[in-house]
Order: C-alpha cells, then structure tokens, then sequence
C-alpha cells in the first residue's frame, strides 16, 4: 500500500515534536529523573506507539498492522540489548547521574539519522537487488551466533568504538557540567561528555547493521519499517532509567534475541529463493519453498520474548547476578562524587547497596562464585562504607 506524501509529513513532524518536547521539558534541565517520571514516561511513548499501530491497522489494513507491530516488538527488544551496551559505555566515562539523560537523547537522535540513512539505502537496494536478501539474511545468523558467545555484555570489555573515541579524541579527565567544551590554561578542550557522545553515536551506526536487516525481513514498506523503528527508539531515554537495575537480571535475552535473529535471517533467505534470480542458484529460477507469513513471525517473536524474560526474571542465577552487579554500580557510584553529589540521591544508592549486600551473604556459594575479581568488589564496599560513616561523623558534628 502506498502512503500519501500528507501522511508521511505529519508522523515526521508528529516525531520531531515529541524530540523537541523530551528535550525542553525534561533534558534541557540536568537531574536524575525519579522512578515514578521513568514509569510514566515509558508507558506514555509505549502508549503512543500501540496506538500509532492501531491506526496503521485500521487505515493500512491487517497486513500493515501485523507487519508493524511485528517490526515494533523487534526493535524494541533489540534496543533493550542495545542499553546493555550503553551503561557499560557510560559507567566506563563516569557519566554523572544526572547527565546521563543528555547522552542519551543524543544517541537516539543520532541512531534516528543514522537509521533513517540504513532504511532508505536498505529500501533502493531491495528494490534494485533481490539478492540483498541473501545478504541481509546472513547477516542475521552471523549476529545471532554473536550473541550466543559467552560475556557478550561484559563490564571489563570496551567495544572497539570506545577505544577508538579514547584513542584520536582526547579529553579532561573531568565533567564541566554538560558542557561538551571547557578551558583549560586559556585552551578550549574537549570534555569527556563529547566524548561519550561520540562513542555512544558510533555504537549506534554498528547497532543498525543488524537492526534494519531484522525489520527489513519482516517487511518492505518503507513507511511500517521506518515508524516502528522509530517507536521502538522513543521513550528508550526513560526505559533506561527504569530497567537499568533490572538489566543484569535479563541473563537470557540475549539468548532469545539470538532465537529471533536467527528465526529472521532463515524467513530472509527463504524470501530470497523464493525471489530468487542469482544464475547460480537453480540456474537462476525462483525456488519453491515455504515462506513464513508475517502473523507466523509475530507469533514466534512474541512467544520467545516472553519465554526469555520470564525465565530471567524466575531464574535464582538472573537474581544472584543482579544482585552482584547491582552492589557494584551502586558502591562505585556511591564513592564516585563525580557521577553523584546530592546528598540526599546518594544516601539512595547507599541503601540500595546495602540491601544487595544483605542479600548477597544468603546466596548459595555457587552463586557466589560469579563476583568477579573478589578482592576488587570487597574493597570497592568497604570503601563505600567507610565513606558513609564519615559523612555520618560530619553531619552529626555540625
């Protein structure tokens, strides 16, 4: 189905108004967003998106609308996995708390041009090229045999785009508020809040090599593919506030996106033989062979998601990592003044802290055995508790 040129003005300008309000109503203004404004703002961009779907379902027809909320569901899972990524990104830079929300607004918008680029590409090529497909579909199964491989979200490990920020853009060791420049010895440098944006736009670009292939083999309508990864995108600043303490607990959603990329990338290449023109393959005539229906594929993507989150979240190993991880943000935050200095945010992270070390000491010693680097984490806690007592000793002195 053709879109009308009218439809397509009004969701880009429908989307730029929804970025200019994120951005003056709650980033411009640097603070670290409660959970309850993480809360409603998710449901709300949520809201919206299934809302936008409803109405492709009933101006586009069924077809449409299956293939955009299968395309949704997707993205939005893929970009779950993607803030993984993005909280090792900003824990290794030491991105204050409350500046965090600017990064990230700048990684989605930047990950919207980016994507749009891919889109319209990926679009020109599919037309042109049938054998894109057998591309694109392997593709897929090389990503999905990725994330299959062990410490995929490792917190030691820096992705190849952060050395490469460190390497040829060297910055202050220290934040100027969210200033991406500041002077030093009457020199303008760079801050390391430019370069975190830089690391988290470049890891945006390697995101979308798999991102757009996955929604391209679930549909080719330019239109459905660009809003829902759009959708899927919006309302990804507030999700991380709202899960990024739950994230570690999802220790099998990388095994079910790998499920769905690969489930993807053989539809892809089923498509491709089915279309087939390549002479070497039966001598350049279509194959015939089964095709997976876009119903089929939300099905299947729907069932592995809910299969692999409640498995993380029913897991004792999901709960004892969370909780492991957990401490160790929360005591190297707490000793961070860099990353938080209100007094009242960071007695915050010290309860928090506290409640996951109580609950550490009544884990199964198997579980145990998953701190890494033993040493290092006691002391990092010692550290963070010495810290509050000592601030303790100061206010009651005054």
């Amino acid at each position: 189905m053709e879109v009308p040129l009218i439809v397509w003005i009004a969701t880009v300008a429908g989307i730029l108004g929804l970025l200019a309000f994120d951005f003056f109503f709650h980033v411009r203004k640097a603070h670290t967003p409660k959970l309850k404004e993480s809360a409603v703002w998710s449901a709300l961009y949520v809201g919206i998106a299934l809302l936008f779907g409803v109405g492709v379902w009933m101006f586009g027809g069924s077809t449409m609308g299956t293939e955009y909320f299968a395309g949704y569901v997707t993205e939005k899972a893929l970009s779950v996995d993607n803030l993984f990524v993005f909280l090792i990104i900003m824990a290794s830079f030491r991105v204050p708390r409350k500046d965090q929300q600017k990064v990230l607004l700048f990684g989605i918008v930047f990950s919207l041009i980016a994507r749009t680029g891919f889109i319209f590409l990926g679009a020109a090529l599919i037309n042109s090229f049938a054998w894109v497909f057998y591309i694109f579909g392997l593709i897929l199964l090389i990503t999905a045999g990725n994330l299959l491989k062990p410490n995929g979200h490792d917190e030691g490990s820096e992705g190849l785009v952060v050395r490469l920020a460190r390497k040829f853009l060297p910055a202050t060791e220290h934040y100027d508020g969210d200033k991406l420049f500041t002077m030093v010895d009457g020199k303008k440098v760079l801050t390391p809040m430019l370069l975190v944006m830089v690391a988290i736009g470049g890891t945006d670009i390697l995101f979308a090599l798999d991102s757009i292939p996955a929604i391209f083999g679930l549909t080719q309508n330019v239109f459905i593919v660009f809003t829902a990864t759009v959708f899927s995108l919006l309302g990804l600043r507030q999700l991380f506030f709202l899960i990024d303490e739950l994230l570690d607990r999802l220790i099998y959603l990388s095994y079910g996106l790998a499920a769905i990329l690969g489930f993807i990338g053989v539809k892809l290449i089923l498509h491709a033989l089915h279309e087939n023109n390549l002479p070497f393959v039966n001598d350049g005539e279509h194959v015939n062979v089964i095709e997976i229906s876009t119903g089929t594929s939300l099905a299947v993507i729907l069932g592995v998601l809910l299969v692999t989150i409640m498995g993380s979240v029913l897991s004792p190993k999901g709960k004892a990592k969370n909780m492991i991880s957990g401490a160790k943000r929360h005591a190297a935050s707490y000793v961070d003044l860099n990353y938080e200095t209100d007094i009242a945010e960071r007695e915050v992270i010290f309860n928090k802290m506290v409640r996951e070390e109580a609950e550490l000491k009544k884990l199964p010693e198997k579980y145990k055995r998953l701190i890494r680097n033993e040493t290092e984490f006691m002391n990092l806690l010692r550290q963070a508790h010495k810290e509050h007592d000592e601030a303790l000793e100061r206010a009651n002195g005054r």
